[in-house]
This record gives C-alpha cells, sequence and structure tokens, in this order.
C-alpha cells in the first residue's frame, strides 16, 4: 500500500512509501521531490518572454513550484491543492488562473492530477508539466527505461544552455533507454513523437515502476550528475528553441484557454514490490 505526503509549497508530493520504503527523492542531492511546471515547461530564452507584446521574466520551469498553495482536502488517500492567480502572479504572467492540484492514491497506484482554468477576460496562453524524481542509482549502469510500445518514430530532442537546440541522435537499444553514469551529462534527455503511453522503470529486468503519461506529447529523463535519482518527466510542451522569436504563443504545442474553459491532464505511478531474497526473479 501506498503513503504519500505533501506540501503546501508547489503542492508538491515529499514522500512516497510503498509499504514503508521510500520511493520519492528526498532533496539530498537536488532541492526538489515532484514539482509542478507551470505556466512554462523548460527554458526560456534570456529567462524572458513577450505575451500581448509586453516582455515578462520568468524563470525555467515558471513561478508555480515556489508558489504557496491553498489546502483544500486533506485524508489518507487524497490530497487537493489550488493556486489563484494574485498580484504577485500577474506581475509574471498576465492571466487570471486557478490551478489545481490533486495527488490520489488508489492501492499501489499514484495519480496526479492538473487541472487549469481560465477565469480571464482574454485567451490564456501557458505550458505544463510534471518532474517526480524517483530513487534510483542510474549511475551502476543496472537500470533502463523501457517503453510500452515499440518506437519505431520517436524524436529525440538535445538542448544547449537549456534551450532546444535540434534533433538528437536516437539512443533506444532493444526498445529502451539504457542508464549510465554519463547519460546525463548533456543535460535532460527530451523525447516527442512517442508512440506509447507507458514507460517502466528497471533495475535490470525488474520492474519498479510504471509510468503512465497518457496525453503528453513529451516525455523528459533528468538527473543531476552522479545523484541517486532519475526524473520521469510528462511535458505538454517545452523550452524555447535556440532560434525562437521570443513569443510565448509561438512555442511549440503551446497550451490554450478561452475565457472560462478548463483544461486537465495527469499522470499515473504504478510502484511494483521488490521480490523477496528467496524467490527468484
Amino acid at each position: 500500500m501506498l503513503k504519500i505526503e505533501s506540501k503546501k509549497q508547489g503542492a508538491e508530493l515529499i514522500s512516497i512509501k510503498l509499504d514503508g520504503k521510500e520511493m520519492l527523492h528526498q532533496g539530498e542531492f537536488w532541492n526538489r521531490h515532484a514539482p509542478i511546471l507551470f505556466p512554462i515547461v523548460g527554458r526560456l530564452k534570456n529567462d524572458e518572454t513577450v505575451i500581448d507584446g509586453r516582455t515578462f521574466k520568468m524563470a525555467q520551469h515558471g513561478f508555480a513550484r515556489d508558489c504557496e498553495f491553498e489546502e483544500l482536502e486533506r485524508s489518507e488517500n487524497k490530497h487537493e491543492y489550488v493556486l489563484e492567480s494574485n498580484s504577485e502572479t500577474l506581475e509574471r504572467f498576465p492571466f487570471e488562473f486557478s490551478l489545481y492540484v490533486t495527488h490520489l492514491v488508489e492501492d499501489n497506484t499514484l495519480i496526479t492530477k492538473y487541472k487549469v482554468i481560465n477565469k480571464d477576460e482574454k485567451k490564456m496562453i501557458f505550458g505544463i508539466g510534471g518532474h517526480p524524481a524517483f530513487i534510483c542509482d542510474y549511475s551502476s549502469g543496472k537500470y533502463k527505461i523501457e517503453f510500452e510500445k515499440q518506437e519505431d518514430n520517436i524524436k529525440f530532442m538535445s538542448l544547449k544552455d537549456g534551450l532546444v537546440l535540434e534533433e538528437a541522435p536516437n539512443i533506444l537499444v532493444d526498445n529502451c533507454i539504457k542508464l549510465n553514469k554519463d547519460s546525463f551529462i548533456n543535460d535532460a534527455i527530451i523525447m516527442k513523437d512517442i508512440k506509447s503511453n507507458k514507460v517502466y522503470l528497471k533495475e535490470n529486468e525488474r520492474t519498479i515502476l510504471e509510468f503512465d503519461f497518457t496525453g503528453f506529447p513529451y516525455l523528459g529523463l533528468w538527473a543531476k550528475i552522479g545523484a541517486p535519482f532519475v526524473c520521469i518527466e510528462p511535458w505538454m510542451n517545452t523550452a524555447d528553441k535556440v532560434n525562437t522569436d521570443g513569443k510565448l504563443e509561438s512555442k511549440e504545442n503551446i497550451l490554450k484557454l478561452e475565457p472560462n474553459e478548463e483544461f486537465e491532464c495527469s499522470y499515473k505511478m504504478m510502484f511494483f514490490e521488490p521480490v523477496p531474497k528467496n524467490i527468484k526473479k
């Protein structure tokens, strides 16, 4: 059975325990656990963007992860929060909005749900994504990310200073990304045109985690060099391109909401209990 803990800052999960075993990075090597990315995903060129002719400063992955959310519900199996736009958010992002984050436990599965409501009188443009970090000593060479379906047309993108530069070489081997100490020396691994709805984090052939990112057009993988965790990141859009015109509306796959419209997305994490030592894998 899963047990979760979360906090008001960023509506962020800070613990996921399966039968008492911690599955989520605890902040020793990176000061976050599972932040939400809103209202942008990735980095903006010069950390700024143009909206309706005005320039706004915004750090990588947006500001929601550092905001204090209001707690709406906290029970053993459900944590729900909301962030309402305010004077501080309007200085960085000129839209009135409500952002709901819900963490829901169902047996060994954890569902994280996002809902955005445009409360403004004009069309709202934004990005959103997840960034959970799972305990995983990837540098050992024992771990891999396996895709649910055969990925014949997947595309990888390379980064330069956090910006999307160009298409990168395909690194799949036997339909897997095999993790090693050099996996993240060039920053995150970013993918699009993915056929699968799920990936599996495996230690050798043992499945640790099934990650369902249905509906998200991008998937990122990232870790700090040498740190014993790996982030599996479902994204609705991605960082600015190196040759961007600087307008938020020009970002690839930017989301748009008319006044009073809502947008929802979610991702699921199913955790697997370790095989007992007296039973062969």
